[in-house]
């Protein structure tokens, strides 16, 4: 037997105005969400970076788009060969110039290393270092400042371009501090032609 709901049992049907003002306000709860998650997201988790020098290529060439991973070195060390997005000092922009808020270097050196320039090889601990990253043609040394012989201090990393006769980096600037070293770079998202990991 089916019980039928007496018409004062039966629920009202809402009104047409309250109706769109309760999907409005679920809209809008949405699109706050969406947008504190990509700021959350941005500011601690990924963001995308624009490459807009010659310093790294063909590594990265200028227009490439990569996604950088803020949070990789939370969970391992920086380890050598890895591509980093630094936020330079004061006294590092005046050297790197104006305009430049993040720059993109490869770890060549890490903390309590001895580094020197021989010839066109890079020396590490006095063991030359294999760059297989590095394009045909390009001499791991070039560059209009010397590689002279250095220990890297504690807590900091030896930065130096791809293309090195045409990067300004540690050579000019000195080791960069762990601290300013924003994330690590792991894939290049633009062009397309060109996606995938780096």
């Amino acid at each position: 037997m089916t019980t039928l709901l007496a018409p004062e049992d039966a629920e009202a049907p809402t009104p047409p105005r309250r109706r769109a003002l309760r999907s409005g306000l679920e809209w809008v709860a949405v699109v706050v969400i969406a947008l504190v998650a990509a700021v959350l997201v941005k500011t601690f988790v990924l963001q995308t970076f624009y490459i807009p020098s010659a310093s790294m290529e063909h590594t990265l060439d200028i227009n490439d788009r990569v996604f950088v991973n803020k949070l990789a070195y939370d969970f391992h060390p920086i380890h050598r060969g890895d591509i980093v997005v630094f936020t330079p000092t004061p006294a590092q922009r005046r050297i790197i110039g104006p305009g430049i808020d993040d720059l993109i270097k490869r770890v060549i050196g890490l903390p309590g290393e001895t580094i020197q320039g021989i010839g066109n090889r890079i020396y590490i601990n006095g063991k030359p270092l294999n760059e297989p990253y590095l394009s045909p043609g390009v001499v791991p040394t070039a560059g209009a400042v010397p590689l002279y012989k250095q220990k890297i201090p504690p807590n900091e990393y030896f930065l130096m371009g791809d293309n090195r006769g045409e990067s300004k980096d540690s050579r000019y600037f000195g080791p960069v501090s762990g601290s300013q070293i924003v994330g690590r770079a792991f894939l290049r998202v633009w062009p397309l032609s060109r996606f995938g990991f780096i």
